[in-house]
């Protein structure tokens, strides 16, 4: 009796022990960005921080990626937590669009917060005389990196305007940085990038050198024929020597999670944003354009954790 007693007492330690043990387990949030050069880094660097200051045990990380398409299939092989994507990459994945980059769907995404909108931005060194998007025949362009949420735009938009990549004299698939370099050296003309407005890489290659920003026209979203794409506008001054208002698609950033993340942690992965909305847009102005109204709105489910938040606050009902 007293050998049961002890045991008792000893397997009642252990379960104590492994409880412990299994609420001081670490909870590691990996934040998926993008390119260094633009403006998913910043933010990303921002959010982990904000994490790993406010949420018990959180061990964060912040991971450069070639953004939209490699976040999504990453969070899907759950090998993030947290990953920026653009809202028609959101969608693509869902349905599983193979040419977008999504060999099935990925039914384990959850919307964390819809947030700002990215702008397509197309800069041209002033001196190739590209004004339109005809202008671009037979030019060196960049398009983004390959099979990026940019570099999928890019293919949208061209079809829309009646060009393909054959048109061109040259396409790289290369991010903001390298491509702002090429047009710097004069061995690119132009490059169509998505990004937030006021990107760094594009601020400085307008303030080395004069450079136009190609207008989208309107009739041209309508042919692209997806929701996701928005007329947008590129207020004048956003660039040095931009002193025009420049007419773009505009389409929403999404920060989406996976399945796999606690309800708990998604809760306070969402609470937070909301609640430092300054912080983040001290990291980056893009973050003035984050709000409640838009950031239930999603092609994909939200996940459990973040809708809590949203009833919380009566962003949902």
């Amino acid at each position: 009796m007293k050998l049961y007693k002890k045991l008792g007492v000893i397997g009642a330690a252990a379960i104590v022990s492994f409880s412990s043990a299994v609420w001081a387990a670490p909870k590691f949030i990996n934040v998926l960005t993008g390119g260094t050069s633009g403006i998913y880094y910043p933010l990303g660097v921002a959010l982990s921080q904000l994490y790993g200051n406010n949420i018990d045990g959180a061990k964060t990380s912040v991971q450069a990626t070639k953004a939209s398409v490699e976040n999504l299939n990453l969070l899907q092989a759950n090998r993030g937590e947290l990953g920026f994507a653009l809202g028609d990459s959101v969608s693509a994945a869902w349905k599983g669009d193979e040419e977008a980059g999504f060999k099935k769907p990925l039914d384990k995404l959850r919307l964390i917060a819809s947030v700002y909108p990215n702008y397509i931005q197309i800069v041209a060194n002033k001196d190739s005389n590209i004004k339109s998007l005809a202008d671009l025949k037979g030019k060196r362009v960049s398009v983004g990196a390959p099979k990026s949420g940019t570099e999928l735009n890019a293919r949208a938009i061209f079809a829309a305007a009646g060009l393909s990549y054959e048109d061109l004299g040259k396409v790289e698939f290369l991010p903001y940085a390298e491509s702002v370099e090429l047009i710097k050296n004069r061995q690119l003309d132009a490059t169509l990038q998505s990004s937030g407005l006021g990107m760094a890489a594009y601020r400085d290659l307008a303030s080395t050198m004069p450079v136009n920003f190609v207008p989208i026209p309107k009739d041209v979203i309508e042919r692209i024929g997806n929701a996701a794409f928005q007329p947008g506008v590129i207020p004048a001054g956003t660039y040095d020597g931009q002193d025009a208002d420049v007419d773009t698609i505009a389409i929403q950033n999404m920060l989406v999670t996976n399945s796999g993340v606690s309800d708990d942690v998604a809760y306070q992965m969402t609470k937070l944003i909301f609640e430092n909305l300054d912080y983040l847009r001290n990291a980056h102005a893009a973050a003035k354009a984050i709000s409640l109204d838009k950031a239930t709105q999603s092609p994909i489910p939200l996940h459990p954790g973040a809708e809590r938040y949203y009833k919380e606050v009566g962003a949902l009902k």
